[in-house]
């Protein structure tokens, strides 16, 4: 083994202007919670996404829970999700009384296929989920068409994808409820964990600060600061309690740093996507990227590719001599979410995602982080040929030696 390239769980480095910048959060911000830095980042994120009501949280995860809770969700109240996605994207509505029907995505896009989720619609359908996965903007028209005239919700989760645009708009703003994740492994980072929350409804957003932080309000006009406590507790949504999703002061330092960097980031990311799938054209045919390089449309937070079944290699075969021939640590992404014992033991194990089980079956997923090297890129690259090489080479002399014989 010549080299190590693991998978990282750390996206992109700090400069050093970003670490003086938290480091003087740390020395001076006084309180570290729901202080200057909360309202900087946050007015830094509306900025950026070109809408107003955007709120920092504590990760995607939370604010997928303050999305179930704001969507209103009765008991057998449907919700369609991409089976193929991170775990996340579906709990928080189960647990919040929602039946979970499993979407089926299209191959060539790896999100949510519109024409699967028409068939999966129906009476008792209260939301649809569309997963921005991988970097990728998925088309959100062709399920605006679906849901029109129909009480049907819109939400878009999109915590690999912050600063993927579609049709110059941001992604996660197009529906009625968007998602962002700051996880030490996303493009836009927070210290290692954090998120964000898109809210169109400007009523529903006003409901926020208070379910997001447990439930903190004033008490109107005193006479003394003291009296007769220093903050209220009230019910912002009516039968929800409320939650502890906040993001600290130095989280949010950190935010606003890096989102002054996030298009330069994201823009490198889509040049070094370029460049590996090009170096790897000859290989079209075995290994199938999305390669759909239109704008900002894929930011390439993650570098999957599909490997043809019926091609010169099995993925387990490529995953093999990448990990124990050159020391490349690849992965798959994501396990079917109706093969997990938790969504099996809870009701929800039917599916029909021909497409989903035939993905995840045939995929790899090649280490991608913007702290990587090009010497490190270019080494996954060589390895790669290599392995193909290689199986030619041994194809080419069984056939000489057939001919010979």
């Amino acid at each position: 083994m010549k080299k190590k390239i693991n998978w990282s769980g750390r996206s992109h480095n700090y400069s050093n202007q970003d670490i003086k910048t938290i480091v003087n959060c740390i020395k001076f911000s006084d309180p570290l919670t729901q202080g200057k830095y909360l309202k900087l980042f946050e007015s830094k994120l509306r900025n950026y996404l070109g809408r107003k009501n955007v709120f920092a949280t504590s990760s995607a995860t939370s604010s997928l829970e303050l999305i179930a809770q704001l969507s209103n969700l009765k008991k057998n109240d449907e919700v369609i999700v991409p089976a193929h996605t991170y775990c996340s994207s579906a709990y928080p509505f189960a647990k919040n009384g929602a039946k979970l029907i499993w979407g089926d995505i299209n191959l060539k896009t790896r999100t949510l296929c519109p024409l699967d989720t028409k068939k999966k619609i129906s009476k008792k359908t209260r939301a649809i989920i569309v997963v921005h996965l991988n970097g990728f903007a998925a088309d959100l028209l062709p399920f605006k068409k679906l849901i029109k005239n129909k009480k049907i919700l819109l939400i878009e989760d999109c915590s690999q994808a912050f600063g993927s645009e579609l049709r110059n708009r941001k992604a996660g703003t197009l529906g009625d409820f968007g998602c962002y994740s700051f996880h030490a492994q996303k493009n836009l980072t927070t210290l290692g964990e954090g998120g964000a929350i898109y809210i169109k409804d400007s009523s529903l957003a006003k409901k926020l600060p208070g379910l997001r932080h447990n439930g903190h309000s004033g008490f109107g006009k005193r006479k003394f600061y003291w009296k007769p406590a220093m903050v209220n507790v009230k019910e912002d949504l009516k039968y929800k309690w409320p939650n502890k999703f906040t993001l600290s002061e130095v989280q949010c330092a950190a935010g606003s740093v890096m989102i002054k960097k996030i298009d330069k980031m994201n823009n490198e990311r889509i040049k070094r996507a370029k460049y590996f799938i090009k170096k790897l054209n000859k290989l079209s045919e075995n290994l199938i990227f999305n390669s759909n390089f239109e704008n900002k449309r894929n930011v390439y937070h993650l570098l999957p590719a599909l490997v043809n079944p019926n091609g010169t290699i099995d993925r387990d075969s490529l995953i093999k001599k990448l990990s124990f021939k050159f020391g490349i640590q690849c992965v798959t992404q994501y396990y079917p979410l109706y093969k997990y014992d938790l969504f099996k033991k809870k009701g929800f194990a039917k599916h029909k995602c021909p497409n989903t089980d035939y993905y995840f079956d045939n995929m790899i997923s090649f280490p991608f982080h913007l702290w990587m090297s090009m010497h490190d890129l270019d080494y996954i690259i060589a390895s790669i040929k290599k392995i193909f090489q290689e199986i030619d080479d041994k194809k080419s002399n069984r056939i000489k030696t057939k001919k010979t014989n």
